[in-house]
């Protein structure tokens, strides 16, 4: 079933520089193989659901096994029939705006 979701992951208690453990958050993300986009404020993931939540999942430990406390953030799409709605729904989006 593909799943598009929208995900924050981020440490507390470690200061006011997050940069650092939100790159390692994505650096997880990414080795999954899913397809991928990180904004400013969440990085998006594509796929089947077991596979998106097996990223979230261990993107989340890769700050939580290390004895930080972690907040997750989702915003989940599941929709059956479709696939690539990662770019697609921007896509028609951006072409209504053009009209």
């Amino acid at each position: 079933m593909n799943t598009l979701v929208a995900v924050a992951i981020a440490p507390f208690g470690v200061g006011d520089e997050l940069a650092p453990y939100v790159a390692d958050v994505v650096r997880v993300i990414r080795a999954s193989g899913l397809p991928c986009r990180t904004t400013s404020m969440f990085t998006e993931i594509e796929g089947p659901w077991d596979e998106v939540m097996a990223a979230v999942r261990d993107a989340t430990f890769a700050l939580a096994d290390r004895g930080i406390r972690t907040e997750v953030i989702l915003k989940a799409d599941v929709r059956p029939g479709h696939t690539d709605t990662l770019h697609t729904k921007v896509q028609k989006v951006e072409t209504l705006l053009a009209e």
